[in-house]
């Protein structure tokens, strides 16, 4: 026997249009969410980006909200944990790493209510490095998804890995990159999977997982929710009237009392984009902070300023204005650090200049309001004069981004 858990990433950035919102939502969340409904034996976790819960709220999308918590309810679905506005974890402070999987919970908690009661965790972009799982363990979660390339061991068929987390540890599941992939790319049918999956353990109980982004089905490829999906549970369901078959449907936290802890492991610095070569040439997160990448160096120099100029203005605010331009400024910074103007500027092959100019729009409002705090409040001279510079070097940083920006959309 084998048992299948899959897990499905919805997710837009906070720029998105409205145009775009409803033309994902009609071509893919809600033809996906009847597929399930009308599959009782359907059984996957569901990422929900707390971002995109707004957004959806925000444009007349609500049913898609309500759908993924009808189907909660039934124990169709499990919903996960991650970070709000979708940011590369390892690439910004623990402080706002906290910040965002908090913000996560609670904008999800208020729209989904008690169903929404997450186990797991989603890195964006399975973006992984030791030092996010502290703040994945103290946010109450059990385990976590990486992808398969983060795997430093033997393969895990039949155990879960478990790797250190503050005093604890916090339970490994590997996404199977290959599998994944296959129906990604439309490169499998219901049958060919099935059947594969039935031999991964042979004569022992294995398991296999299985993640990708929710818009694959649908969006970016048209109907495939009816012919992979939809036609998977309906051979599971068929076969099962007729016995156990070799493979069977479950949530990724019944892996853990399904199957037996497995040794403590440290996983790779990765994501699910993230080569053997890329590892090899200590390139990480190619798609977001890739070497050699001058747009990147760019961004995430403009980022640092950010940051440094947030925490001077949050830390000299003590007149009311101070306080207000502060707020606003710490409040833009969260989904000012979203992935998609990173990924937009790999050029691995995707390039888009409006998706990278919107995403730094953000990044650059939140050095506006920074600033105003600085001068408002209560900063010694030293400290202005320190913040100027500052703002100086943000100015040449935004200068030199628009500059890669132009050469870019005229190449």
């Amino acid at each position: 026997m084998t048992y299948w858990a899959q897990l499905l990433h919805f997710y837009q950035p906070p720029t998105q249009t409205h145009e775009i919102l409803h033309k994902v939502a009609e071509e893919s969340y809600r033809p996906l969410i009847e597929v399930i409904r009308q599959h009782p034996n359907g059984r996957l976790a569901v990422n929900m980006q707390g971002v995109l819960t707004e957004l959806l709220l925000e444009h007349g999308l609500a049913d898609v909200v309500l759908g993924l918590k009808e189907l909660a309810e039934k124990g169709q679905v499990e919903f996960v944990g991650s970070g709000k506005y979708h940011p590369i974890l390892p690439l910004i402070p623990e402080s706002e790493r906290a910040r965002s999987m908090a913000e996560n919970a609670r904008t999800n908690g208020l729209a989904f209510g008690p169903a929404w009661k997450p186990r797991g965790f989603f890195p964006p972009e399975m973006c992984f490095s030791p030092e996010i799982t502290t703040g994945i363990h103290s946010a109450g979660h059990d385990w976590v998804i990486l992808s398969g390339v983060a795997c430093p061991a033997e393969w895990p068929t039949n155990r879960v890995y478990r790797m250190p987390a503050n005093s604890s540890r916090v339970a490994v599941l590997f996404r199977d990159d290959v599998r994944s992939n296959r129906i990604s790319f439309r490169e499998t049918d219901p049958e060919r999977f099935l059947d594969d999956l039935g031999k991964v353990g042979g004569a022992e109980e294995a398991y296999v997982v299985t993640a990708m982004d929710a818009e694959t089905y649908g969006h970016h490829i048209r109907d495939w929710e009816k012919e992979f999906l939809g036609a998977t549970f309906g051979i599971l369901a068929r076969q099962r009237g007729h016995g156990p078959g070799k493979v069977s449907m479950v949530l990724p936290s019944e892996l853990l009392t399904l199957f037996p802890e497995g040794p403590t492991i440290e996983p790779r610095r990765s994501s699910w984009s993230t080569s053997e070569d890329d590892i090899a040439a200590h390139n990480p997160f190619p798609l977001w902070k890739a070497p050699g990448n001058r747009l990147h160096d760019l961004q995430w120099e403009y980022v640092d300023h950010c940051l440094d100029l947030v925490a001077v203005g949050r830390r000299y605010a003590t007149t009311p204005p101070a306080r207000k331009f502060a707020t606003i400024a710490h409040e833009k910074l969260q989904p000012a650090l979203h992935s998609c103007q990173f990924w937009w500027a790999s050029k691995r092959p995707m390039w888009d200049v409006s998706m990278i100019h919107r995403g730094f729009l953000l990044l650059n409002e939140v050095v506006v309001y920074a600033s105003k705090a600085i001068q408002e409040g209560s900063a010694s001279e030293p400290v202005r004069r320190s913040s100027a510079w500052r703002l100086a070097a943000a100015n040449e940083a935004r200068v030199e981004i628009e500059r890669e920006l132009i050469r870019g959309a005229g190449g």
